[in-house]
């Protein structure tokens, strides 16, 4: 004849078991959103990276002033000994000039747009910041170094060497400095719209809720049957 065993319950003086923490539902998207933090991040070499490109991209405007003398129309003076004259009144040349400048700086905007993306495909902040100010850096030095390698300046002295009656060029000029914005505003536009359609995808953030509603098999539990 066997008798039954009843466990003794726990006396009042036994220390209560010590129960895990329930696991937070959220843990995983928790854990995935500091992970895309953490590669978000600005490094030292994204700050080295964003004044590489400025600096190559600044020094690109010498090409830009080059082109600017080369492929502008002309404005003519002439002298009659006496005054300085526009040889062609209705002449438009200096409007030429200033949409020649700004179609100059729209396509190597766009260049070095791409060639900055190509470099650094991931982007980020400092990469753009470095492109946008040397672009800017790039309009004004194209700016100088086409009135530095165009006609001079002093008028006086260029009637003196053409002549009585003798057309000589008039010196480079832009009429409207807004085209010096062509080049840092089509570099970003090209720039963010490269990066957006071919550039690294961040991955989906799990959803917090998910946890909640499975086993820790990672299966979802099925429902009762009646």
């Amino acid at each position: 004849m066997t008798e039954a065993v009843t466990p003794p319950s726990p006396s009042p003086s036994d220390p209560p078991s010590e129960a895990l923490p329930p696991e937070k539902p959220g843990g995983s998207s928790a854990d995935s959103a500091d992970s895309t933090a953490a590669e978000n991040a600005i490094t030292p070499a994204d700050i080295r990276d964003g004044a590489a490109v400025a600096l190559l991209v600044g020094v690109a405007g010498v090409l830009l002033g080059a082109l600017w003398v080369w492929l502008a129309p002309r404005v003519q003076y002439v002298s009659n000994g006496e005054a300085v004259f526009l040889r062609n009144t209705e002449s438009e040349g200096r409007i030429g000039s200033d949409g020649t400048f700004l179609l100059l700086s729209a396509a190597l905007g766009a260049l070095s747009a791409v060639a900055v993306f190509l470099w650094r495909r991931r982007g980020g902040v400092p990469l753009v910041i470095g492109l946008g100010v040397g672009s800017v850096f790039a309009a004004l030095v194209g700016w100088r170094v086409g009135l530095w390698l165009g006609p001079t300046s002093d008028l006086v002295v260029a009637a003196g060497k053409a002549g009585k009656g003798v057309p000589f060029d008039a010196p480079m000029q832009l009429l409207a400095y807004g085209v010096l914005l062509g080049w840092p505003m089509v570099a970003i536009l090209v720039h963010l719209g490269l990066t957006a359609v071919w550039g690294p995808k961040d991955p989906p953030a799990a959803e917090p809720w998910a946890g909640a509603y499975t086993t820790p098999d990672g299966l979802l539990p099925r429902p009762p049957q009646d």
